[in-house]
Order: C-alpha cells, then sequence, then structure tokens
C-alpha cells in the first residue's frame, strides 16, 4: 500500500474588511491600556528650602590625620547643623577610637541631637530620638531566679575547688 499525505483543511485567510476592524480594534485596546497604565496622581516635592538654595559653611575647623590616627573636625552651617567629632589611635592594634557629636533641628522645630562613641565595644550613639525597647513583658518566676543562684553557687564551688 501506498501512503498519502495527511491534508488539513485551513480557514479562508480574513478579507481586508476583517483584517482592518481587528486592527482597529487592537489599536483601540491598546490606547485605553495605555491610558490606564498613566500614573493618576502627580508627586511633587515638599515646599520650602529647593536645592538650589546656597547654604553656607560658617565654622569648618579640621585637623587632618597624624601618624597615629589622631584627627578632629567641627563644622557649622548656615541652616543650624552642627558636627564635631575626634578620633585618636588607641584602641587595640592602633585602631582609631572616635567620639562626636551632632546636631540639627528637625523641619518642624524640633531639635535632634546624638552623641556617640565608637571604640572596641562598637558604635554606642545617646540621644532622646532613638527608639527604647519595651519593658520585659512579664516578672521572671522565682523557680527560675533559684535556678539562675543555684547555678551561680556551683560555678563559684567549681572555680574554688579547681575543677
Amino acid at each position: 500500500q501506498r501512503l498519502r499525505p495527511a491534508t488539513a483543511s485551513f480557514p479562508s485567510l480574513p478579507t481586508s474588511s476583517n483584517s482592518t476592524t481587528n486592527m482597529k480594534f487592537v489599536i483601540a485596546l491598546s490606547l485605553f491600556a495605555l491610558a490606564a497604565a498613566a500614573p493618576q496622581d502627580r508627586y511633587e516635592a515638599p515646599s520650602g528650602r529647593s536645592s538650589s538654595d546656597f547654604i553656607p559653611i560658617i565654622r569648618s575647623d579640621v585637623v587632618a590625620p597624624s601618624a597615629a590616627g589622631e584627627y578632629s573636625f567641627d563644622i557649622e552651617t548656615g541652616d543650624g547643623i552642627f558636627r564635631s567629632e575626634s578620633g585618636y589611635g588607641s584602641g587595640a592594634n592602633g585602631a582609631v577610637e572616635s567620639q562626636g557629636t551632632i546636631s540639627f533641628t528637625h523641619p518642624d522645630g524640633t531639635p535632634f541631637e546624638l552623641k556617640f562613641i565608637a571604640d572596641a565595644n562598637g558604635y554606642q550613639p545617646e540621644s532622646s530620638a532613638l527608639p527604647v525597647a519595651p519593658a520585659f513583658p512579664h516578672p521572671i518566676p522565682q523557680f527560675v531566679l533559684d535556678q539562675i543562684a543555684f547555678a551561680a553557687q556551683e560555678d563559684a564551688a567549681a572555680a574554688k575547688s579547681g575543677r
């Protein structure tokens, strides 16, 4: 037997009238999608000082780092920003330890001040503006406190006996 090739019937190609209608529909749908995707509300920067306003530096005292790592700077700007920092190579292996202050006034008039120390114990900021951890939510049960005291007594006895 001889194999015959498979034949398929295809629908007739659309006429030019259907093509034009389909193209108009696709264009209209695309324009609708474009309009729907356009931003609805425009963002405007807060009013106030523009980025092009010149803010003078009132004070700038800088001591460049010495061979021992000692440095300091005090900078104050015309809009009330103040930054002071000093450091020295007194840490382990000559690591520089620093301390300083940053202060400014928020746009709503609230003053901000931050004092910090950065040394072998890490960065330690101090400010009333920093968040405070909440109080412990419940009291520690007495049996837990007793167990902690018992463990401390065992550690002291072991240290005394040289174990």
